[in-house]
C-alpha cells in the first residue's frame, strides 16, 4: 500500500531535483524572484499529478517532467500575483515572505508575468501541452476563478457558487494537471467519451474542490507557523467560504463525501493503495 504523504514527497524530491533546468540562472533581481517562487517549496501537488497520470497511464515520467515544472510555474505565478497589495495583500507564503515583501512589487509582478511566459516556453516542445495551459490558466479557467474571488468578496454567495469558483480557480490546474500527464503517456487524440480521460477529470474535479474545503477549514483551524502563511484572510475581507456557509462540522463533512467522490472516479484505473487513490484522504486529514 502507498503512503500518500510519501510519495508526494517521492514526487517532490524528484520534480525539485530537475525543476533547476528550466528556470534561468542569472542574477537579475526578476531572475532572483523566480527563482525564489519556485524553490520555496510546498505540496507540489500539481507537478505530482502530472507524473502520476503519467505512470498511471504508461507514460516515461522524464518526459513529463517539463509538463511538470510548467504547470508549477503556472501555479506560482498567480500565488505570486495573488500575494500582491492590489489581491490579498498576504506578507507570507510558504512559510517565508511573499515575492513581492522579499523584491518589492514592481520586480514581482515582473516574476509572476516571467514564470508565465516560461511555462510556455517549456511546455512548447510537447505537441498539444501549450493550448491545454492556454485553456485551462485562462479567462475562462483559472483566471475566472481568480475574478470571481475578487467579485463575490464582502457578498453572501449560493454554495453551487462556492463550487463554480472553486472548480475554476482550483481546479483548472489541477484539470491541467492530469491531462498533461495523459499527453505525456501518450493521449494525443482524446475521444469525447474517452474514459481514461474522463475519469482522470472527474477525479481533478472532485480534488480540487476538496482542497479549497480543507483550505478553508485549515484558516479557521490552523496557525501561521504550521501553514506558512496568514490565517483568517478569508473572513477578514469578507469572503464566502465553505466554512462560513456550511458551519465547520458540515464542511468537514463534505471533505469526507468530495474524497470519497475522487476515490470512485479513479478506481477503475488506480485502485486502494495506489497514489492517487490515497491522496484524498491525506487531503482531509492534512494540517498545513
Amino acid at each position: 500500500m502507498t503512503d500518500a504523504a510519501t510519495k508526494l514527497r517521492e514526487y517532490a524530491g524528484t520534480f525539485e531535483a530537475a525543476l533547476p533546468a528550466y528556470l534561468p540562472g542569472g542574477s537579475l533581481p526578476v531572475e532572483q524572484a523566480m527563482r525564489y517562487a519556485m524553490e520555496a517549496g510546498g505540496k507540489r501537488i500539481r507537478p505530482a499529478l502530472v507524473l502520476a497520470f503519467c505512470e498511471l497511464f504508461g507514460g516515461d515520467v522524464e518526459k513529463a517532467m517539463p509538463l511538470a515544472a510548467a504547470i508549477e510555474m503556472v501555479h506560482c505565478y498567480s500565488l505570486i500575483h495573488d500575494d500582491l497589495p492590489c489581491m490579498d495583500d498576504d506578507d507570507f507564503r510558504r512559510g517565508k515572505s511573499s515575492c513581492h515583501k522579499q523584491f518589492g512589487e514592481a520586480f514581482a509582478l515582473l516574476a509572476g508575468d516571467a514564470l508565465l511566459t516560461q511555462a510556455f516556453w517549456v511546455a512548447n516542445n510537447v505537441d498539444g501541452a501549450v493550448t491545454i495551459l492556454a485553456q485551462l490558466a485562462g479567462i475562462y479557467g483559472m483566471i475566472e476563478g481568480q475574478q470571481l474571488d475578487l467579485l463575490w468578496e464582502n457578498k453572501i454567495v449560493y454554495l453551487s457558487d462556492l463550487i463554480f469558483m472553486n472548480q475554476k480557480k482550483t481546479g483548472a490546474l489541477f484539470c491541467a494537471a492530469c491531462r498533461l500527464g495523459c499527453l505525456a503517456a501518450g493521449f494525443h487524440n482524446h475521444d469525447d467519451h474517452d474514459p481514461e480521460r474522463d475519469a482522470a477529470e472527474e477525479y481533478t474535479g472532485a480534488l480540487s474542490v476538496l482542497l479549497q474545503l480543507t483550505d478553508d477549514i485549515l484558516d479557521v483551524t490552523g496557525n501561521q507557523e504550521t501553514l506558512g502563511k496568514t490565517t483568517g484572510k478569508d473572513q477578514a475581507s469578507g469572503k464566502s467560504t465553505w466554512v462560513s456557509l456550511l458551519g465547520l462540522e458540515s464542511a468537514q463533512a463534505e471533505a469526507q463525501y468530495y474524497a470519497e467522490q475522487a476515490r470512485k472516479a479513479i478506481a477503475p484505473y488506480a485502485g486502494e493503495g495506489h497514489f492517487l487513490y490515497e491522496l484524498p484522504e491525506w487531503l482531509v486529514s492534512r494540517r498545513h
